[in-house]
């Protein structure tokens, strides 16, 4: 079956009135729209962000934050719930604020407001757009400088509040390291006055002190083993003599004799043993001596003796219990140095452990006050704006046109919508008609050949019936469908607030928002 242009181009026109009925409805429409939708007006501001004006390596600012960083946290300042209402009551945005609802003013204001990221390259000044989306112009201008008004605010307020923040913070640590610092130093003065006497810096002192103290008690008991052995002789003496003076001008010569004999005893007992026959001698010898001897003195002289020996011997009893004292005197302070030198090395270790603590707090708190200098320095750099700020270059003014809607390209876009519906009803209308309309489609599904045809003839009626359908159609698409869409803008809800919560409701509006591409 070969193609046929007329053929198909007759069907065209057989059913034109379809296509013209689409194509006229869709056209109205999307005109329609174009004419009535709000015009809105654009205006924005040019923000300029400065680098910091003191350089980093003379005084830098203890806020961190990179202009975008900075500027995501503002924006999302500036569109909380509270803010947004706050702005669109002040600058009295919506005239029919008391028919629109909260989150329809929240949604639709998040959408016009726009604040780009911060734009330039390494090396160039780095500028930012604040803008708004309105439908006067005056209004979206005065809206566009009052947006950039509280960016500037909340761009100081926020590095300032971060600045004193800092600085709070290093002088409260600042605090508590030096209380602590003091709480320390107490607890080492308080433990040096516990065991003052037992602390390893004196450790030498007092092992030279035990050391002194032991060589006076080996002196002290020489001394009293002497003085043991001087009272020894004195007591013998006077047992054997009745005597204590022993000097040989006072001795008469039987005295003399005898101290002789016993001298000679006394080097006989060395060499001889007790039964030798000399030692008997000379032991007989002395015997009968002392008896002469003690037979010469009389009363008083043994009276004299007496007396002497007595005060000799309490003297060098006197002296033995003074040696006694001090030796026990001499051993309890060679005993407490003792006590002191077992308890230093404990004593070191906790007197150790409380010094490395006092150290480290130290250096906490020398690095916390050199951290409070940087912070007092950074928060004096921002609170006389001399670090990273942002100041405007170019103020939002009053849009001469609006930006949006583009009524050509809506017009131009439904004319043409309209135009490609109808061929593709016309199209699918003839796809799916099966019916036999010409000689060839008998031949082709019957297998037989005709020999004429006549053409469909409708009467009169059927042309009436056709025609008024298609001047309805023709007047719905364009007198009905405008004078409709009118009606719902005029008398129900604005067309663009009727499109929207169609978006909404259908889901579309995510989709349309991402392909607009705005940022808000």
């Amino acid at each position: 079956m070969k193609f046929n242009p007329r053929f198909y181009l007759s069907i065209f026109f057989r059913r034109f009135h379809y296509f013209l009925v689409i194509a006229g409805l869709v056209s109205a429409a999307g005109i329609t729209v174009s004419a009535m939708l709000p015009a809105e007006y654009s205006a924005s501001a040019l923000v300029l962000v400065e680098r910091p004006q003191i350089p980093r390596d003379l005084a830098a600012s203890t806020v961190q934050t990179t202009p975008g960083e900075q500027v995501q946290i503002i924006r999302q300042r500036l569109t909380t719930r509270s803010a947004v209402l706050e702005i669109a009551d002040k600058m009295q945005i919506y005239p029919n604020r008391s028919e629109l609802t909260p989150n329809y003013i929240i949604s639709d204001m998040r959408q016009r407001i726009m604040i780009a990221q911060p734009r330039g390259k390494r090396g160039t000044a780095t500028t930012l757009t604040v803008g708004f989306r309105g439908r006067t112009p005056t209004k979206t201008a005065a809206v566009a400088n009052e947006l950039v008004t509280r960016l500037l605010a909340e761009n100081v307020e926020i590095r300032t509040g971060n600045a004193t923040q800092t600085l709070e913070f290093f002088e409260q640590e600042v605090a508590r390291l030096n209380a602590e610092l003091d709480e320390r130093s107490s607890r080492i003065l308080q433990f040096k006055l516990q065991n003052q006497n037992a602390l390893p810096d004196s450790m030498n002192f007092r092992r030279s002190q035990q050391t002194s103290q032991q060589q006076r008690l080996v002196q002290i008991e020489r001394e009293e083993a002497a003085l043991m052995d001087r009272r020894a002789n004195l007591v013998d003496l006077f047992e054997r003599t009745g005597r204590v003076d022993t000097s040989a001008a006072d001795l008469s010569p039987e005295q003399r004799q005898l101290q002789s004999l016993q001298n000679e005893l006394d080097s006989a007992l060395l060499i001889y043993s007790p039964q030798n026959p000399r030692v008997r001698v000379l032991q007989a010898k002395i015997a009968a001596l002392e008896t002469v001897v003690s037979s010469q003195s009389n009363g008083n002289e043994q009276d004299a003796a007496q007396a002497l020996y007595e005060l000799q011997l309490g003297d060098i009893d006197e002296q033995l219990e003074a040696f006694a004292r001090q030796k026990q005197e001499i051993e309890t302070q060679i005993a407490k140095l003792q006590e002191t030198i077992d308890a230093t090395p404990g004593n070191s270790i906790q007197l150790g452990e409380l010094n490395r603590a006092f150290e480290n707090t130290q250096r906490q708190y020398q690095g916390a006050t050199a951290r409070l200098a940087t912070a007092e320095m950074g928060e004096r750099i921002e609170v006389l704006a001399k670090g990273q700020r942002f100041s405007v270059v170019e103020p939002a003014v009053v849009p001469g046109r609006p930006s949006s809607p583009n009524r050509p390209l809506i017009a131009g876009g439904s004319v043409g919508v309209g135009i490609v519906l109808g061929l593709a009803f016309v199209v699918l209308m003839e796809l799916i008609n099966s019916s036999i309309r010409r000689p060839i489609d008998i031949q082709t599904k019957l297998g037989i050949t005709p020999i004429a045809t006549l053409p469909y003839i409708r009467s009169t009626r059927q042309r009436k019936i056709h025609d008024t359908i298609i001047i309805c159609g023709v007047f719905i698409a364009v007198i009905a469908a405008p004078v409709t869409i009118w009606a719902l803008h005029t008398y129900y809800l604005p067309l663009d607030l009727l499109i929207e919560r169609l978006l909404d409701k259908t889901g579309l509006s995510s989709i349309v928002a991402l392909m607009g591409g705005g940022s808000s």
